[in-house]
């Protein structure tokens, strides 16, 4: 075995087994990173239980309560406003930006206000996901390790992805789909080699295990579910049918949203957090259900026996809510509020193929709506995120519905095939061209050589492409 470090000008090209533990180290420390911010998050969420507590129930708890969500989200804009920009939204397309060699990872300013920032946004009720925070900051931790010992370019890489996928396993207690996100969101960007691709996996179960010794180790959305018969395969496929076109609609209308709050808000561009702060802060005590990530709605409404009207209600109350959120240009992701529509959608869904069934004197499987309420957790996120293997994955992962691995596979293939059939993109590419041409650049041109998990020995970009950081 030869030297653990070997000279490379400023830089330095080290062992494999060295890389490994120090892609483990940055896992762990973004388990650890993500668990606290999580436990920040939810300790300061009983806000409106205090609140209400004290006032009672009526129009001055709402007023409050309006107040004070619209400081705490205000107060997340203007730190990353004025102090770091990059953080603003879910991170991702910063940190895809990164891989592509066209965005620089300041770790210094992105760490302290993507966790201040991200603290004060999710714990005020705004419909946003926890996930992009920790991408980004694992994404932070990988590239701080990297200057620190003075690695090479390519190493950079690696632990960026590396962190990113951490933090992905931070976020959601699931390694394995973290794992997969790097392998098919970054398919562009990541350069496979066997050194990279296992720094990702050691990151992502070092992450995992750092987060549950702070965090716990039960899966975030556990939901009991039972097989179905293959007979309603046929009825999966309609789902992801549908779930196709509601992606598709659900990007536009994202990037629809970001457009018109940069306009509409150019002059005064504080008034729209403040806005939104106070209807968030109402709705809190109003309609617990719109708001927030839905990390604790999802595995509730399967088992409460909600009406088809309250649950169209919901879907539509928290659509327009993530429309709302994200444009506020806080440190929030989406994945949650996405997986939470997917759930009410498949919930709906479920509830009308039992009423069709029973219609037609059929028997009606068990726990049936609960699952399709499952599967459209899968088929929403390979639509919008056109990811369709990690989508199966990550919904396993996360509720533990092993049995329903075959109608998950073909929801997800379904949605995916349908998005592309209707010109969808990847929200995270789309979100990442719009932000190059809103700061005058030209985004990067994808290479003509398709990155892939065979022959992961030699990268497969260009070596031009490889030697930018």
């Amino acid at each position: 075995m030869g030297p653990d470090v070997s000279a490379d000008g400023d830089h330095r090209r080290i062992s494999n087994h060295l890389f490994y533990w120090i892609a483990g180290g940055c896992g762990f420390a973004t388990g650890v990173v993500g668990a606290v911010f999580h436990l920040a998050v939810d300790r300061l969420l009983l806000w409106p239980h205090w609140l209400a507590d004290r006032l009672g129930t009526g129009p001055l708890t709402i007023a409050v309560g309006a107040g004070v969500a619209a400081l705490a989200v205000t107060m997340a804009f203007l730190l990353t406003r004025y102090l770091a920009p990059e953080t603003a939204g879910s991170g991702v397309p910063e940190v895809e930006g990164a891989l592509e060699g066209v965005r620089e990872v300041r770790w210094r300013r992105v760490l302290p206000v993507k966790f201040t920032g991200g603290v004060l946004c999710l714990s005020a009720g705004i419909v946003g996901g926890r996930e992009g925070p920790t991408i980004h900051m694992g994404a932070s931790i990988g590239a701080a390790l990297a200057e620190w010992l003075r690695l090479d370019k390519m190493d950079f890489h690696a632990l960026l992805a590396a962190g990113a996928a951490s933090g992905l396993a931070s976020a959601f207690n699931a390694p394995l789909a973290a794992v997969l996100f790097v392998i098919e969101e970054t398919r562009r960007q990541f350069r496979y080699t066997f050194r990279s691709y296992v720094a990702v996996i050691v990151a992502s179960a070092a992450s995992a295990f750092g987060m549950e010794l702070v965090g716990g180790t039960a899966p975030q959305f556990r939901i009991n579910t039972d097989a179905l018969p293959l007979m309603m395969l046929p009825i999966f496929m309609l789902l992801g049918a549908a779930l196709g076109v509601l992606g598709v609609a659900f990007n536009k209308t994202l990037v629809m949203a970001l457009d018109w709050r940069a306009k509409a808000f150019a002059r005064v561009p504080v008034l729209y957090p403040v806005m939104v702060g106070a209807m968030i802060g109402a709705l809190v005590f109003v309609v617990p259900n719109a708001v927030g990530g839905g990390e604790r709605l999802i595995p509730e409404m399967p088992v409460a026996d909600l009406p088809l009207k309250m649950l169209v209600l919901i879907a539509v109350v928290r659509f327009i809510g993530t429309m709302a959120s994200y444009p506020v240009g806080v440190p929030a992701g989406i994945f949650s509020p996405m997986l939470t529509l997917a759930t009410t959608v498949g919930l709906i869904f479920g509830l009308l193929v039992e009423i069709a069934l029973d219609s037609a004197s059929l028997a009606v499987p068990p726990l049936t709506s609960t699952a399709f309420a499952v599967a459209a957790m899968g088929g929403l996120f390979s639509s919008t995120i056109r990811a369709p293997l990690v989508g199966v994955v990550l919904v396993v992962e996360l509720t533990g519905a092993y049995e329903l691995i075959l109608p998950l596979m073909v929801t997800c293939v379904t949605a995916h095939v349908v998005s592309q059939g209707l010109g969808g993109r990847p929200i995270y590419e789309v979100l990442f061209e719009r932000s190059e041409r809103l700061a005058g650049r030209v985004p990067p041109v994808p290479s003509a050589v398709t990155s892939s998990p065979v022959g992961i020995d030699e990268p497969q970009r260009p070596e031009t492409h490889s030697e930018m950081r």
